[in-house]
């Protein structure tokens, strides 16, 4: 199989990874309908899918380094398409809680393992993860999209089988394909791929604190986002629909929009570097939280897309410090780091939701919350180095 065809392969993981992660938190508005659960009882069923994913990312990695990144990939398909389509014969809260962190579990796959298969195979790997990104992000809005769809036109089960019987079918042929020729190559290689500013250990040291808070904080915010808009939008256009297709649509629309918004801030932080490029996306994107904390009707759908614009505008900064501050031999367990708190954020944050607003704080409350996170990202942000750094390359071996 083809760098090229691998590639592909790739960014369909990528893609679905990020759809099946999204799946519930439209389902859960036909799921407390179709089980007679208040939507804060109801949205903590999801718990496990996000728990799973952070608490099995560290050893998806390790296992990673040591045996075929390519099966672990085929297992990522086959295992997220399975699950889903437990969850979608489930008959209880109970069997839908196991199928869903059977889900985070084979979902953990993808980052440690298939964002090093992009970086280690592509000629251009820059390039290739940003495409990578967008495709990812584009699985947020297709699950959206579809969910709604599904589970309005065949109730919410339809929503998991379909999508679990289609990944088990790329999976099938991505084995297929990986079997016939006999393993994927690794190409490995010596090559300059590995820029480095050489600063002192305090400034390294410093980047990598305010990284983990923007790990923290900053994932509170771009979770509690993601899982809530769709309720957000059936509270806040109550007025004009009802109808749970169309809040999907609405918010598939939203993500996919924003999905590319993240392209061409490498540009940018090239250029004038991480301080001034992540404390501007900050700033609006705390008067966005402001605004639709208090707004509804038809307005919310644009508050809502600048909002999430910001948001996934901001995901490469992180990666950026990381490559120009914290050094080589280190810096995939920094990473690992980073990628433990933001995803244990991510599984703290759905009974955290569901709890407030079981008692009755609402999103006007908890979107101010959100904002009061990004605030302390941006306190943090002013520590970073205020200009670009001069880099000198090493040579290493993939």
């Amino acid at each position: 199989m083809t760098a090229g065809t691998t590639l592909r392969f790739l960014n369909l993981g990528h893609f679905f990874d990020h759809f099946f992660l999204l799946i519930f938190p439209t389902a859960v508005i036909a799921i407390e309908r179709d089980w007679n659960l208040d939507y804060g009882t109801a949205l903590t069923l999801g718990t496990p899918i996000y728990a799973a994913f952070a608490l099995a990312t560290l050893p998806a990695g390790w296992l990673g380094d040591r045996w075929h990144r390519e099966w672990l990939i085929a297992f990522l398909f086959l295992g997220c398409g399975a699950s889903s389509t437990l969850a979608a014969f489930s008959r209880d809260p109970l069997q839908l809680m196991i199928s869903l962190g059977a889900m985070g579990l084979f979902a953990a796959i993808y980052h440690p393992v298939g964002l090093t298969m992009v970086t280690q195979i592509s000629e251009r790997p820059g390039r290739s993860l940003a495409v990578n990104g967008a495709y990812g992000n584009l699985g947020l809005a297709g699950a959206t999209l579809l969910t709604g769809v599904l589970a309005e036109s065949f109730g919410w089960r339809s929503a998991f089988l379909l999508p679990g019987v289609v990944s088990i079918a790329v999976g099938i042929l991505y084995l297929t394909l990986t079997l016939r020729a006999g393993r994927l190559a690794r190409h490995d290689r010596a090559r300059s791929a590995h820029p480095f500013a050489r600063s002192a250990r305090s400034t390294q040291l410093r980047v990598f604190t305010v990284i983990l808070l923007a790990a923290f904080f900053g994932g509170a915010v771009f979770n509690g986002v993601s899982i809530t808009l769709p309720k957000l939008f059936e509270e806040r256009l109550s007025d004009i629909t009802s109808n749970l297709s169309a809040i999907g649509g609405y918010t598939a629309l939203v993500f996919a929009v924003a999905a590319f918004a993240q392209l061409p801030v490498g540009n940018l932080l090239d250029r004038y570097g991480a301080r001034p490029v992540l404390t501007s996306l900050l700033v609006l994107q705390i008067g966005a939280l402001f605004l639709i904390a208090d707004t509804s009707g038809p307005l919310v759908v644009p508050i809502a897309l600048v909002l999430v614009l910001l948001m996934f505008a901001g995901i490469p900064v992180t990666g950026w410090l990381m490559g120009r501050y914290v050094p080589l031999q280190w810096r995939s367990r920094a990473f690992a780091v980073e990628y433990v708190l933001s995803l244990g954020m991510s599984s703290a944050i759905v009974p955290l939701i569901g709890g407030l607003h079981s008692f009755g704080f609402g999103f006007d409350k908890q979107y101010l919350l959100l904002a009061a996170s990004a605030a302390i990202v941006f306190l943090a942000a002013l520590a970073l180095p205020a200009k670009v750094p001069a880099l000198a390359k090493t040579v290493t071996t993939v």
